[in-house]
């Protein structure tokens, strides 16, 4: 488990300095088993961060989605960092934002944490309905302890890991300023196991499967708003002039919204599974990026977020990368 208070600590000197203008952590949401993203501008708003197995939001998005409002006479940018709270997917999506120069590495202080998993929230709302009020929640071996109402549940980890945790390879954060505690052993899985059954239906079977799952989208646009890598200042979806997508919700127009977000996060996913966790009607969006993840892997050996030096995806060229598309 992360030391609570050596995070608080570090936060603590982190927001302390003259070049930093806020840390965002984690702190215990007002109902049941939420946990909410915690501002902290002073030293004393740090007291309230945690980090624990029910901390599943990816923070990225918050530097992504900073409103900066237009500047009165004589007013300078405030151009002073951003503190940040970083599980390993986390960190990746911050890689992956500096090589596409959406931000600069000097625009924020990493504050990582190694991760064994995060707990599904859909899972532990099910198997605990109606709970208000959560006293803790802990990792032991291969459980969960969970402490409410004045008694004490024991969980097999498994049950309540989320999807994302069981084929992520990158549990410890690739990029850091101040690591708390020791990196994590990375666990053996089996990449994409978790595709077969969906890459072994016919192509039929794959379209009534698909079919399905778009009918039931309601465009809430949830999943672009939870994504850290949906930071384009204009998306495609709300465009005008000219207008890709159709303001009305039908198969026709969802199934469009879903795929070309899909392949707008070619290369560039780093399969948090915010979106899916975000989707209200619960479409599995990570099957569909993980499997354009695997075809990238295979064709052309990349994956995000992983290396600072390295070239997003499509700002490189090899003279030996498949060209079979070319006539």
């Amino acid at each position: 488990m992360v030391d609570q208070q050596l995070l608080i600590e570090e936060a603590k000197k982190i927001v302390s300095q003259e070049d930093v203008k806020y840390v965002v952590g984690y702190k215990k949401g007002t109902y049941g088993f939420t946990v909410s993203p915690s501002y902290a501008y002073s030293p004393e708003y740090v007291e309230n961060f945690i980090f624990n197995p029910l901390c599943t939001k990816n923070l990225t998005v918050y530097p992504m989605l900073e409103e900066k409002l237009p500047l009165g006479r004589d007013e300078k940018e405030d151009t002073r960092k951003i503190g940040l709270v970083v599980k390993g997917c986390d960190s990746r999506a911050i890689v992956q934002i500096i090589q596409e120069k959406g931000l600069k590495r000097e625009d924020v202080v990493l504050i990582g944490i190694p991760c064994t998993g995060v707990i599904e929230p859909r899972k532990i709302n099910r198997k605990f309905p109606d709970v208000k009020d959560v006293e803790d929640v802990l990792e032991e071996d291969d459980n969960y302890i969970i402490r409410f109402n004045g008694e004490t549940h024991t969980i097999p980890k498994n049950e309540l890991l989320s999807n994302a945790c069981k084929n992520c390879e990158t549990p410890n954060p690739p990029l850091y300023d101040v690591l708390i505690g020791e990196k994590v052993d990375t666990p053996e899985i089996q990449e994409f196991a978790n595709l077969k059954d969906l890459e072994d239906k016919k192509i039929e079977e794959k379209w009534d499967y698909w079919e399905k799952h778009f009918d039931r989208c309601i465009r809430c646009y949830a999943c672009r708003e939870a994504c850290p890598l949906c930071y384009c200042i204009e998306c495609m979806a709300d465009s005008l002039t000219p207008q890709w997508l159709r303001r009305s919700v039908n198969l026709s127009e969802n199934t469009a919204w879903n795929i070309m977000r899909a392949f707008h996060l070619a290369g560039r996913c780093i399969g948090c599974g915010e979106c899916e966790r975000s989707c209200p009607v619960n479409i599995p969006l990570m099957e569909l990026n993980k499997k354009i993840e695997k075809d990238v892997k295979e064709l052309y050996e990349y994956t995000a977020g992983k290396d600072l030096e390295e070239k997003p995806l499509f700002g490189t060229f090899k003279p030996d990368d498949p060209e079979e598309f070319i006539l």
